[in-house]
């Protein structure tokens, strides 16, 4: 008897430790900025679908999308959720990052989810307006700088003669009323809270020409965690297909978890619509993102797209 208490109390260490372990390789930490593209991670941190499947998930608010890539260098964070340009750009420069799902993508219900908000003192009406003009973005070579600089290129302006300076989308209506920039490219939730203030209008909503389906936000690791953590990522990608289901099909419950999030008041974001959740990515997607960035000169080599997402 004896002996068998020893080889249980040895057992039950041995188990400690195991699970131990196990515990610390599912503690993950997501950073996102504050839009609602998100809304599949906040959703399924907020309704426990993460815990479910046996993540420990917590979410990092990020102020400029472009710091994300360092911070999966660092370890800072596991997953981030930039934008399709700030991921290839980062490859491109050499970091060893993949795609590992899908977060919010185009669709013709929700184009009006982002614009360029300008103020009264600008005189700025339509895109030849903005030739001169100092305009704020959430993060130079973003997905929303890169889209309305192919918005400016449609309509015949060259974005070089815009002066773009990087704003996180938490300042963006201090930075309008300060005059401090002349409009910027926002989305929501604080798209509503800026025309909601007087600060500025909207001026142009420059998605309503592209494709659907085309991602706005993505999930992103380093190469190195994605090889070494497959069953927290099945987890992760799991938790977020659910999670974009809730969103897609119950508002309430995404903007909730949004709210939660950004801390944004749901008496703001009970007036806006969410961006399409959409867990999926695919070389495709990917393919469309290279070939615009390429005509405005933002890569420097020849992108494996299909390299770039973890299997």
């Amino acid at each position: 008897m004896r002996n068998l208490v020893k080889a249980a109390l040895a057992a039950t260490a041995l188990f400690s430790m195991w699970a131990g372990g196990a515990v610390a390789q599912t503690r993950v930490s997501i950073g996102c900025t504050a839009t609602t593209d998100c809304a599949s991670a906040a959703v399924a941190l907020q309704e426990g679908i993460f815990k479910k499947n046996g993540l420990d998930v917590t979410m990092t608010l990020i102020g400029i999308n472009s710091t994300i890539p360092a911070a999966l260098l660092s370890n800072s964070l596991q997953i981030g959720g930039p934008t399709p340009p700030t991921f290839l750009q980062a490859v491109d420069g050499g970091l060893e990052l993949v795609a590992v799902a899908g977060a919010s993508a185009t669709a013709p219900s929700t184009v009006d989810t982002v614009a360029v908000v300008a103020t009264a003192a600008s005189g700025i009406n339509g895109p030849k307006d903005f030739v001169g003009k100092k305009v704020g973005s959430p993060g130079i070579g973003a997905f929303l700088q890169v889209l309305f600089s192919k918005w400016l290129i449609t309509n015949g302006v060259d974005p070089k003669k815009v002066n773009f300076v990087e704003v996180g989308f938490p300042t963006m209506n201090d930075a309008l009323k300060s005059n401090a920039v002349d409009a910027v490219i926002t989305a929501e939730p604080i798209m509503s809270r800026i025309l909601a203030s007087g600060t500025g209008k909207a001026v142009g909503y420059f998605l309503d020409k592209l494709p659907e389906r085309r991602p706005q936000i993505l999930y992103a690791s380093t190469k190195t965690w994605a090889d070494a953590n497959p069953a927290a990522l099945k987890a992760f990608r799991a938790s977020i297909e659910e999670g974009a289901k809730i969103a897609n099909e119950n508002p309430e419950k995404g903007r909730k978890a949004i709210s939660d999030f950004t801390k944004i008041p749901m008496d703001v974001l009970s007036k806006q619509k969410l961006t399409t959740a959409d867990a999926k990515i695919d070389k495709e997607q990917l393919d469309w993102w290279v070939s615009t960035m390429n005509e405005q000169n933002m890569l420097q080599g020849k992108l494996d797209t299909a390299a770039l997402i973890q299997k």
